[in-house]
């Protein structure tokens, strides 16, 4: 009974702060992952398109960290990897600057400011980011071959990897919060 009691009282927190030494370390660590994964996916000639390793970190910093650093993320990752790799290439850059953006802004404010279910705050910052993503390459014409063609490629092979980061990166959020949070408890 005091267990449960002494749990109610020590409930971790929603989210990690923002500020302070250790969360702009461990979220400059979820920027170069974002930065490096695809990187080391292009140079393995891996799919990249099927395993969208820009996105995990990003939408983790959102959930772990809030909107703040799940934006800043989102959009400095793929500046930072087309400086260094020339990945995204610079005809979908800015479109997938913005998608990568609305990812970590969504997830994070809606954990944050309105304390939504991570896997519905998941849900919902894949459906907003891709959604911009369709209608920046639909107004900027940028894609190279029909429309049609092109999101079928784009967007089709990202179904599964967006599944799985729906079931998993809530998972992956609330372990991190959870392991600072009794780590703090017990320093």
């Amino acid at each position: 009974m005091s267990h449960q009691h002494n749990s109610l009282i020590t409930a971790q927190p929603l989210l990690l702060p923002f500020r302070g030494t250790q969360a702009l370390v461990v979220q400059a660590v979820l920027l170069a992952s974002a930065v490096v994964l695809p990187i080391i996916a292009h140079l393995l000639h891996a799919p990249v398109r099927m395993l969208l390793p820009m996105h995990w970190p990003v939408m983790l910093a959102g959930m772990v960290y809030g909107w703040r650093s799940g934006a800043i993320t989102g959009a400095l990752a793929p500046l930072l990897s087309f400086l260094l790799s020339g990945y995204p290439l610079p005809n979908i850059l800015p479109s997938m600057t913005a998608e990568l953006f609305v990812y970590g802004f969504v997830s994070g404010l809606l954990r944050q400011r309105y304390i939504i279910n991570s896997f519905i705050s998941i849900t919902a910052s894949i459906i907003a980011g891709r959604i911009v993503f369709v209608l920046l390459v639909l107004i900027s014409h940028r894609a190279a071959i029909g429309e049609i063609e092109y999101f079928s490629a784009a967007l089709l092979p990202g179904i599964i990897p967006a599944c799985l980061q729906i079931v998993t990166l809530p998972f992956v959020a609330q372990w991190i919060i959870k392991r600072k949070y009794s780590k703090d408890n017990t320093e």
